[in-house]
């Protein structure tokens, strides 16, 4: 006779920075989360450095403070300052300078290791999350009143709402009969750090080229991330460089304000692809983060947007337990995608938006470019209201976003 499942008010399918932050949320607020995640965590622990790193805006920033994270990540994260935007070989730019709001960083720069290790170190002290790392799932069965897993382990979960946080590619939304559009960009993103002769000052820069956008992001110490979004042609022909061939390359892009740079660690190479998911929902089931959505990483606002969905699955599922009410139950399920899908499909929008306009290189766009840089440049409440955006801090905010408990 085989063992009787193990029963909880929420189902995690994909333990990665998502699905744990959503972890920490609602069980945090005192309610049963069963993760599932195929990795084994010690692997994921003790795995090399693979040079991604995260923008943690002002928003995601209070809502990890809310769910008693922060701590952990504090010590990892480098203050952004100010950020400079501007198109490449045009002296027009648009200036951010934290001290216009209100002196505190616009948001910080973490390697995602940290954010991870901080997120597991939270969940493994709730006793009200259990997590079933290195598994797989074999089965997925969704009734009336509940969502029942089988793992590779024989090992059964039930709970009436499932979550999917697996990323851009879950092999599980397609499996729900949820489909999604992907549009490949033609780019791929190089990561690595770069350790530099001069200090960044917390200053983050980002310019526009026609063969894609380059961001350098300040780390701690003399270190800065580079994401460079290159035309797949071009980013196959940097692969063949050697480390300081490669450096050359983008002292030419960036200029020499931070003296002599040098690469610290390899390059990672990422297809870049955005993917939209038809729905958000589906019986018992809610898309959350990039299984929903995965945005251009133009903006580096990809987990922040991940993390307003968590904060509204959260407050979504939180209310109902309380109330009695059943949190997979259609009504609830239908407030969330109402709730969540504008704001992704505004991103989606700006993101791929800005993408394809910068990449045009006719005269009259450039022209119109430039003058819109310049008018932004000289209109103060447009700069602070384009900053509040990217903190993280406009918009029907969830509770956890604006550091309020659940």
């Amino acid at each position: 006779m085989s063992a009787r499942p193990s029963t909880g008010d929420l189902l995690v399918l994909g333990g990665g920075l998502t699905g744990l932050a959503l972890a920490a949320a609602v069980g945090g607020a005192g309610w049963e989360v069963l993760v599932v995640e195929r990795d084994s965590y010690g692997r994921m622990l003790d795995a090399p450095y693979d040079g991604r790193v995260t923008a943690v805006a002002r928003g995601s920033k209070l809502l990890l403070e809310a769910l008693g994270v922060w701590p952990g990540i504090l010590p990892h994260a480098e203050p952004i300052r100010g950020i400079e935007v501007a198109e490449g070989g045009v002296p027009v730019e648009v200036r951010y300078d934290s001290l216009e709001i209100d002196g505190e960083p616009l948001g910080w720069i973490v390697e995602n290791r940290r954010i991870r290790e901080a997120l597991l170190a939270r969940v493994r002290r709730l006793a009200t999350v259990r997590l079933h790392d290195g598994e797989a799932v074999r089965d997925i069965r969704r009734e009336e009143f509940m969502v029942r897993l089988r793992l590779a382990s024989g090992r059964r979960l039930a709970a009436p709402l499932l979550a999917v946080c697996e990323g851009r590619l879950s092999a599980t939304r397609g499996r729900l009969g949820i489909g999604a559009r992907r549009w490949a960009y033609g780019q791929t993103g190089i990561v690595c750090t770069l350790v530099h002769e001069r200090p960044h000052r917390g200053i983050a820069v980002e310019r526009f080229f026609p063969d894609g956008p380059f961001a350098v992001l300040p780390m701690q110490g003399r270190r800065s991330s580079i994401v460079w979004a290159l035309e797949d042609e071009l980013a196959a022909q940097m692969r063949g460089l050697g480390d300081g061939a490669f450096a050359a390359e983008v002292a030419e892009r960036f200029g020499d304000r931070l003296g002599a740079l040098r690469l610290e660690g390899p390059r990672w190479y990422y297809p870049l692809v955005l993917v939209w998911s038809e729905r958000y929902t589906d019986w018992r089931v809610a898309l959350v983060g990039d299984a929903a959505r995965g945005i251009h990483p133009i903006s580096g606002q990809g987990w922040n947007l991940a993390l307003r969905d968590v904060a509204a699955v959260a407050e979504t599922v939180v209310e109902r337990l309380r109330l009695g009410l059943d949190p997979g139950e259609p009504a609830a399920l239908e407030s969330y995608e109402a709730w969540r899908r504008f704001d992704s499909l505004a991103l989606v929008a700006i993101t791929d938006g800005i993408n394809r306009l910068f990449a045009n290189d006719l005269l009259p766009l450039k022209l119109a470019r430039n003058i819109g840089l310049a008018l932004v440049e000289r209109l103060p409440p447009a700069k602070r209201f384009f900053m509040r955006h990217a903190m993280g801090m406009v918009g029907d905010l969830p509770r956890l976003m604006r550091g309020e408990p659940l």
